[in-house]
């Protein structure tokens, strides 16, 4: 006997927003989309309406052939009204062609445009909204969300309306032959009602479970790929591989045949009821057809036209899963859209002119919006162009703030960060910081060759600049060991070079940029000492002339600073060189004799 397996919290609910209904709001946002194409849709409906037409029409055509050419032995009569029907049909195919082929493109077209305004939007969003989102979940309403939407635009918007125009066309053509008829064969819709409105609730709530399963089991995938070094190396094969076969694999397995299990139920009792309603029509028409009240063309008709009637109903239920899901992207994908720029430029914003670096932070506070408490308090700091200014403290001090504010990925909620006397919130970020360049303590590598990856730093430079750079800082020689030199292929992340070698190319990267105001970000902690040591040497080329803010926690990268700060809890405590804050004895001296020793 099997344990049926129950998933974590966090499974359904990180897919309760499946289970949203029609939300008018949310259609009316998405719609602003379909506006640049909307007379291509409604020629599409136009067509869908003679698509429609000619689907109706064959089971009246059914019955000419039976009563006019049949029944009356009239071989003209019925070849007439073949060839007739033909046409009809090539008709039929031919709008139908260009139907979809219309819809098709209006659907990939809609796709594109929805993916390049959230792309346009994810560049402009300050990194506050980056610290509050994972990768994982961005990605997933860019690719996820946006192809939910663009299968619902291509095929379910179509499929919705040809469905609705062939039932409001198949009960005019059933009341146009006989009334009576048609009120027997809608006798059984009651039972329909109730058995569509049973399958939606129940569908709702599986296929909820399975887009849950697949999400999780996806999620646990990836993690085990991206961490197949750890895993190996702790020999946890055997122990995952069971808990994604027994936990994971399983339970999208049940989600699964509970879902089927729906399904196959739902199917047999429309076919049932449909079935109910022919037996019917056919045992009472089939009398009228013996006391000559109907014709048997019209008999026939109407049996061809009760599965024409119950197909759509069919096929209605079903769309209302992707109905579900199209609301619930289109709530996600209007979510991100409307996410406001935190940082944005002032409207009479001006370009700023080529700078000097001259640095003033004037009483600046501040606090991010979600929450009231002060990362940083009263920061009075000046950096003189061309000075080299080091930034220490204990982790969580406020370092890093610090040169958010100054590169403006945020601003200070009190007082001001200025540049050669300009605050900075009165220009432009792009003319701001084209005139900085940073180097990370993890640096980040496109994928690609070393020579575009350097080239990021400014597009239009030439091979000469960039072998130049490179020799600058050190990166030339190991460059050169490289199988296809400047042209070698770094791969996602620089995942095939060394954490020393990706550095140095971010070192000449920024060296190309050629920027007044240098910042470096614990950019030595992750290389080894021999590295290290190549990029001192670069260093005194890379910050000559250039206003450097430097966060480093070694000894090597401080000493030789202007200024060096000392900051611990959001504030200033000691500023000066090397030699006054040892002189001091205050906290620099703490932390030069515990941590920064070599």
């Amino acid at each position: 006997m099997t344990t049926k397996i129950i998933p974590p919290s966090f499974i359904t609910q990180s897919e309760e927003t499946y289970d949203k209904g029609y939300d008018p709001n949310v259609a009316r946002g998405l719609l602003q989309f379909l506006k640049p194409y909307t007379w291509r849709m409604l020629f599409a409906l136009l067509l869908m309406i003679v698509v429609t037409a000619a689907a109706v029409s064959g089971p009246y055509f059914v019955k000419l052939a039976i009563d006019d050419g049949i029944g009356k032995k009239d071989i003209n009569a019925l070849k007439n009204i073949v060839l007739i029907y033909l046409v009809v049909a090539c008709i039929q195919l031919v709008t139908n062609f260009f139907r979809v082929r219309i819809m098709s493109r209006v659907g990939q077209h809609v796709l594109y445009d929805v993916r390049m305004t959230m792309f346009h939007h994810l560049q402009k969003l300050s990194l506050s909204f980056y610290n509050r989102y994972s990768v994982g979940r961005v990605i997933t309403r860019v690719i996820n969300d946006v192809g939910t939407l663009r299968e619902f635009i291509t095929w379910a918007v179509l499929a919705i309306v040809r469905n609705l125009l062939g039932i409001i066309g198949t009960l005019l053509a059933m009341f146009a032959l006989n009334l009576e008829l048609s009120l027997l064969t809608f006798a059984v819709l009651p039972l329909m009602v109730w058995a569509t409105v049973a399958f939606r609730k129940a569908a709702r709530q599986n296929y909820r479970k399975v887009r849950a399963a697949v999400s999780w089991t996806n999620s646990v995938l990836a993690e085990n790929v991206n961490g197949v070094r750890v895993v190996q190396a702790f020999s946890r094969q055997e122990h995952n591989h069971l808990n994604f076969k027994d936990y994971v694999n399983r339970y999208y397995l049940e989600t699964s045949l509970d879902a089927a299990k729906t399904a196959s139920v739902f199917t047999p009792v429309v076919d049932v009821l449909g079935a109910l309603a022919t037996a019917v029509v056919v045992y009472v028409g089939g009398k009228y057809v013996l006391g000559e009240s109907i014709t048997p063309g019209v008999l026939v008709a109407f049996v061809l036209y009760i599965d024409r009637f119950f197909e759509p109903i069919r096929d209605l239920s079903r769309r209302f899963d992707t109905l579900q899901s199209t609301m619930a992207g289109g709530e996600r994908i209007l979510e991100l859209l409307n996410t406001p720029v935190e940082v944005q430029d002032a409207e009479d914003a001006v370009e700023m002119e080529s700078i000097t670096g001259d640095v003033r932070f004037e009483d600046v506070q501040f606090h991010y919006s979600d929450d009231p408490t002060l990362v940083l308090n009263q920061i009075n700091l000046n950096a003189d162009a061309g000075q080299t200014v080091a930034l220490v403290g204990e982790t969580g001090a406020g370092k890093t703030t610090i040169i958010k504010l100054l590169t403006r990925f945020h601003d200070p909620t009190a007082g001001c960060v200025r540049v050669d006397g300009v605050d900075l919130r009165t220009v432009t970020q792009q003319s701001l910081r084209r005139q900085m360049g940073m180097v990370l303590q993890d640096p980040f590598l496109f994928n690609g060759s070393v020579k575009e990856n350097i080239l990021f730093g400014r597009l239009g430079a030439s091979e000469a600049d960039v072998i130049a750079a490179a020799q600058a800082v050190g990166a030339h020689d190991f460059i050169m060991s490289l199988k296809n030199g400047y042209e070698t292929s770094v791969e996602e992340g620089g995942a095939t070079l060394s954490v020393g070698q990706r550095q140095l190319i971010s070192f000449a990267r920024a060296l190309l940029a050629n920027p007044r105001i240098l910042i470096l970000d614990e950019a030595t902690s992750s290389v080894d000492t021999q590295t290290e040591q190549i990029i001192q040497r670069a260093l005194a080329t890379l910050l000559k002339g250039r206003t450097s803010f430097v966060i480093a926690h070694r000894l090597s990268t401080i000493t030789s600073a202007d200024k060096i700060v000392v900051i611990h809890d959001g504030k200033i405590i000691e500023q000066g060189s090397h030699a006054e804050l040892l002189g001091n004895q205050g906290m620099y001296y703490g932390l030069y004799r515990t941590g920064f020793q070599e």
